[in-house]
């Protein structure tokens, strides 16, 4: 539990071994002994093509069982790692509560929500699979370019899955549109009908 902790209390060293989604990191402040006050500027990326910028703040530690984060930038919230030791084993538990400030991104929130939460996940299991084999570099010794496995890199940054995207959920909800509008006028016109025969 100790090494995960020492891991994942350093987000200054994320692009080093999560690069999948972690771009660019900048200690702005190292904080006290246990990382409190620590700020780090960071560049992200999910499999979608746009990339966020922002800060995180170490408010709390409770190491090695854990800390919890506060963002600023595109990324506004809390986050509270939690590791808990199962056996030889460690369970660890992120529990992020944000809003997506970035303009355009969070205009399109509410109709692509399950594409932004499926990009989520896929940053999530890039981010498991990374710390795996971080670890397994740790154990054998090896220097970051010496590792036998690499972590995953980063996607494409071509903007075209994203537009298409958008603009089949944009057709979609122009398509339920009409659709309840089309429904309200056959409801409107059956008790016009109506009227008229019982009157």
């Amino acid at each position: 539990m100790d090494e995960v902790s020492e891991i994942l209390q350093k987000p200054e060293d994320l692009p080093r071994w999560w690069p999948s989604v972690y771009l660019e990191a900048e200690l702005q402040a190292a904080g006290d002994d246990r990382g409190v006050g620590r700020v780090v500027r960071l560049i992200t990326k999910g499999f979608l093509p746009y990339t966020l910028s922002w800060r995180l703040r170490v408010v709390e530690s409770r190491r090695p069982y854990g800390f919890t984060i506060e963002t600023e930038g595109d990324f506004v919230g809390r986050g509270v790692w939690a590791f808990e030791p199962e056996g030889t084993w460690v369970d660890i538990s992120f529990d992020w509560r944000i809003a997506v400030e970035k303009p355009g991104v969070k205009h399109f929130s509410p109709l692509l929500r399950p594409l932004f939460a499926a990009n989520h996940r896929w940053a999530m299991r890039r981010g498991e699979e990374s710390l795996r084999l971080e670890l397994a570099r740790r154990r054998s010794g090896a220097s970051a370019e010496g590792a036998p496995d690499a972590p995953p890199g980063p996607t494409t940054t071509s903007p075209w899955p994203l537009l298409l995207a958008a603009a089949a959920a944009m057709l979609g909800a122009l398509a339920l549109a009409g659709w309840i509008v089309r429904s309200r006028r056959r409801r409107r016109r059956s008790l016009a009908r109506g009227r008229r025969r019982s009157g």
